[in-house]
């Protein structure tokens, strides 16, 4: 059985129960934990149900990457938007229980194996080993691999830390943060505070479409790196000072022709530099003036410190999760006419009324 984590609510918890602590991001795909055992591979689920055909790209990876014969680590396995390097919701990764094209699917969608734990390696059990030795371990094991990665992490004692670290996580499409005891055992099968796991309270539920201005964009990496363009970056309006905020980033809706049309349209009124009336801590690969609107869906508003919309000295801004075009170049809108900062945060206190958790 595999280690459980407690809940709590707040990171003030986390910080009384734990003291200085490893913070590591939460993913929201599948808990798998893989055995290498010289040329054989097999993973297993939470349940330790025997999932290896679903994961071929993750067997390759373990064959291909690791140098040790004899492992058990666990990790969870996502699937990431490459262009923009959010992660896909859990129903996309889920697509790889079906029984059929499960190769194919794994070039459309790539897995990446976020592994956070080693049980075993070389004859030697690490589940008696403190987290922190077993994690530097890890590390180590897994520093020239791409489809397996090691699970984000740090280690701090502050409150403020972790609380920003949630917001970032859950505004990228993660489920929230764990929290690990530095000198903790893997204890399987047990639910205990030596591992905290910290989830988003509510999900929330945006039925609006959203109107933004497209401020730049990103060249296209894997299947769009032939378009030149794989993501934009945009913006809410700011009325009292008439600035653009950004939100988000913008990777998916468009069909390949429209990608291109984009391109050919953005590239008109591309930039040097960022247009002194956008207000971005992002960096993009092409700067464009503030003129297309566009309409976007998304799941839900989070809070984020790594956008401008909403944000002040003491708090961080506002996101979209999991945004997608829903329309090309609005041509009956000017960048004026897209939502300011003010709706985006009243539609933010609506959203959390609803709550299912």
């Amino acid at each position: 059985r595999m280690a459980l984590a407690e809940r709590v609510t707040s990171a003030e918890e986390i910080i009384q129960r734990l003291g200085r602590c490893a913070i590591e991001a939460k993913y929201d795909g599948f808990r798998l934990q893989v055995h290498r055992d010289g040329h054989k591979v097999e993973i297993y689920s939470r349940n330790l149900e025997r999932m290896t055909e679903m994961f071929p790209d993750v067997v390759r990876a373990v064959l291909e990457d690791i140098k040790s014969q004899r492992v058990i680590l666990e990790g969870e396995a996502l699937a990431v938007n490459e262009e923009t390097g959010e992660f896909y919701p859990f129903q996309v990764t889920i697509q790889r229980k079906r029984k059929y094209g499960v190769e194919e699917y794994s070039k459309e969608y790539p897995l990446k194996l976020f592994c956070f734990d080693l049980l075993y390696l070389e004859g030697e059990d690490y589940t008696v080993k403190p987290f922190i030795e077993r994690r530097k371990t890890l590390e180590e094991l897994l520093a020239h691999t791409n489809t397996l990665r090691t699970s984000e992490m740090f280690i701090t004692d502050s409150e403020r830390e972790v609380e920003a670290f949630f917001e970032e996580a859950v505004t990228r499409g993660l489920e929230g943060i764990m929290a690990k005891r530095l000198d903790a055992p893997y204890t399987a099968g047990s639910r205990n505070f030596n591992w905290i796991k910290l989830k988003r309270s509510y999900r929330g539920s945006l039925a609006d479409t959203i109107d933004v201005v497209i401020v730049g964009y990103y060249y296209g990496r894997g299947a769009r790196a032939k378009l030149g363009i794989g993501g934009l970056l945009v913006a809410v309006y700011e009325p009292s000072t008439d600035t653009f905020k950004t939100i988000s980033k913008v990777g998916s809706g468009f069909t390949e022709e429209e990608w291109v049309r984009l391109k050919e349209m953005l590239d008109k009124i591309r930039l040097e530099h960022r247009h002194p009336r956008v207000d971005s801590l992002m960096e993009v690969d092409v700067w464009v003036e503030p003129r297309y609107v566009i309409t976007v869906n998304a799941d839900e508003i989070t809070r984020s410190p790594l956008h401008t919309a909403g944000r002040t000295l003491e708090e961080p801004g506002y996101a979209l999760r999991f945004p997608r075009a829903v329309s090309f170049i609005r041509e009956d809108k000017n960048p004026e006419d897209a939502n300011t900062v003010e709706e985006i945060i009243r539609l933010y206190n609506l959203q959390r009324k609803v709550s299912v958790e």
